[in-house]
């Protein structure tokens, strides 16, 4: 099945015991499932917050690297994981602010949204997230575009 198959590839324990091969009947399950529900995904986004938080092209922007300082490191990995939980089609409710309201003074600009989603997709593929499922992810990740990066246009 699609969901054991993303769970072997996402859990670093059992990357290496391999993985069936996908089934069609899987197809139509939500992205949530197909990643593997909330272990895998919360495996992914703390090896991606890691990355954010030594990338030098988001340091460089003073607004973040304040921000950093002020949220803890558990919290923001917490709050990520839910929201794409969420947004994958998952039980989990994100709780935090709007994504206008949290980048808002962060004053992020099109190069460092560009670094961020270098990072990302680094971390989908050491983890091995399929193509399919890489581009939905993307494409919920690039909707928020518009609140976070200055001068974005709706």
């Amino acid at each position: 099945m699609r969901s054991a198959k993303l769970r072997f590839a996402l859990l670093p324990l059992v990357f290496l015991a391999g993985a069936p091969v996908f089934s069609q009947q899987s197809e139509s399950k939500a992205l949530y499932d197909r990643l593997g529900g909330v272990y895998p995904i919360a495996t992914v986004v703390d090896d991606f917050i890691e990355r954010l938080l030594v990338n030098k092209t988001l340091n460089a922007n003073p607004a973040i690297k304040a921000a950093r300082a002020r949220v803890p490191k558990a919290g923001l990995k917490y709050q990520v994981t839910s929201l794409v939980c969420q947004l994958a089609g998952g039980p989990q409710k994100y709780e935090g602010r709007s994504m206008k309201a949290s980048h808002a003074h962060l004053h992020i600009t099109e190069k460092q949204w560009a670094a961020m989603v270098a990072d990302f997709k680094k971390t989908l593929d050491k983890f091995k997230v399929p193509e399919k499922e890489q581009s939905e992810l993307f494409g919920a990740v690039g909707a928020a575009k518009p609140d976070i990066v200055e001068g974005t246009l709706k």
